[in-house]
């Protein structure tokens, strides 16, 4: 019992889980969505900076669309989040 403990340390383990970002940029859209941080948090570029450029043109109304991200974002499974957000890179809705 004690020898297989001692090898079981430099085995790799098989059920890796990939990063889900779900929680963190579901939060961030909710609370700073006009700033675009959740998508630059998701790896949207292109996305965060037009978001920032909507809120300052709209004056903060166009701060209802993350918002609506955010909810998405944190009713969407765990899978169905990673496969479509982070693997599949769809940048809106």
């Amino acid at each position: 019992m004690e020898n297989s403990k001692q090898e079981d340390w430099n085995k790799p383990q098989t059920d890796f889980q990939p990063e889900n970002k779900k929680i963190v940029a579901g939060v961030l859209a909710l609370i700073f969505g006009s700033l675009g941080i959740h998508k630059f948090i998701l790896g949207y570029t292109k996305e965060g900076i037009i978001q920032i450029i909507l809120s300052i043109v709209t004056c903060g109304i166009a701060g209802i669309v993350p918002f609506i991200e955010g909810i998405i974002y944190l009713t969407k499974s765990d899978e169905e989040f990673y496969h479509i957000y982070q693997t599949n890179k769809r940048g809106w809705f």
